[in-house]
């Protein structure tokens, strides 16, 4: 059965909505840019109503390392996801912590630029010119039909709700689908029904 991320969760309700779908992961936007942006103190507080089998993680776009590091322990976080031009050398740096490593897609797979990040996951994402994640668009799934030779779990992003994330995971069959503007009803505000709808969907196929 695939996972479910829900990313750009900025509030107590929304995450105890997401956990009680089922979720796997909640995704905490650090990147102050962002209008899912949330301040660390909010998600330390987020964390602390979590059940302990939920992985909380925080993503980040070209941060610098000490302030990721504190941040990560301030919160609680279990895993990271850099979201932005972060480096293989960057991603090696953070020991104790699952690293998750964002790939915008164009028209492209290249392989052998994602192989060189030993992470631990990689997040497939739409390309978009002004926004790192989070634009609402879809890419083409065909590019990444080779997707399995990466060897590490692949996360599936980029535009999904719940009219077609049952069409994803049939075509791309990803460790896990990540999902943020598809269940919100504006940026950082989960809607409860489209989230009940998209785990309905993941989880019927």
């Amino acid at each position: 059965m695939v996972r479910v991320k829900i990313c750009g969760i900025t509030n107590v309700r929304d995450a105890l909505a997401a956990v009680k779908c089922g979720t796997w992961a909640l995704g905490f936007v650090f990147y102050k840019k962002s209008p899912r942006y949330v301040s660390p103190t909010k998600v330390k507080a987020i964390i602390q109503h979590l059940p302990p089998f939920v992985t909380a993680v925080g993503i980040f776009v070209n941060e610098q390392e000490r302030a990721v590091k504190r941040i990560a322990e301030f919160c609680g976080l279990n895993a990271l996801q850099f979201h932005g031009d972060e480096t293989p050398a960057y991603c090696q740096k953070f020991k104790g912590y699952k690293v998750i490593k964002a790939f915008r897609i164009k028209d492209k797979f290249k392989l052998k630029d994602i192989l060189r990040y030993k992470t631990d996951a990689y997040l497939l994402d739409t390309f978009h010119g002004k926004f790192y994640g989070g634009s609402g668009q879809t890419f083409n799934w065909d590019i990444i039909k080779d997707h399995k030779k990466l060897s590490k779990p692949v996360i599936l992003s980029g535009g999904l709700n719940p009219h077609n994330v049952a069409q994803a995971i049939s075509k791309v069959n990803p460790y896990a689908v990540d999902v943020s503007s598809g269940v919100e009803q504006s940026p950082g505000k989960k809607n409860k029904k489209l989230m009940k709808e998209f785990f309905y969907e993941c989880h019927h196929i």
